[in-house]
């Protein structure tokens, strides 16, 4: 259990990361905030780069893949607490079909 709340906590922190990042830039690119924007967003976004490789599995096409469904699901609340952006039910099934994707992806049982 303690191997999925870590894994889940860096989905959570590389999603944050990205998503920060890609803000910040585009604070700065599209809605004219100083330069000081662009750089914070440079640097979050390399640190993006970096959190997945903390997770345990070995695979980066599962560890990418699975993250996918945490970024879809980030998107969306980062959307809600920053945009404005109301979800509909569209939206949350959507979430739920891309969270139980990251589950099944990242933590299925594996044949040998």
């Amino acid at each position: 259990m303690l191997d999925v709340a870590r894994a889940l906590f860096l989905f959570g922190l590389a999603g944050l990361a990205e998503i920060g990042g890609g803000w910040l830039m585009w604070q700065w690119l599209r809605a004219a905030r100083p330069w000081a924007f662009g750089v914070a967003g440079a640097i979050v976004l390399m640190l993006y780069g970096v959190i997945p490789t903390l997770q345990s599995s070995p695979h980066f096409g599962r560890v990418y893949a699975a993250y996918g469904g945490a970024f879809i699901v980030l998107s969306l609340l980062w959307a809600r607490l920053f945009d404005g952006f109301e979800p509909d039910r569209s939206d949350f099934v959507g979430a739920t079909i891309c969270l139980v994707g990251v589950l099944v992806i990242f933590f299925g049982p594996r044949g040998s």
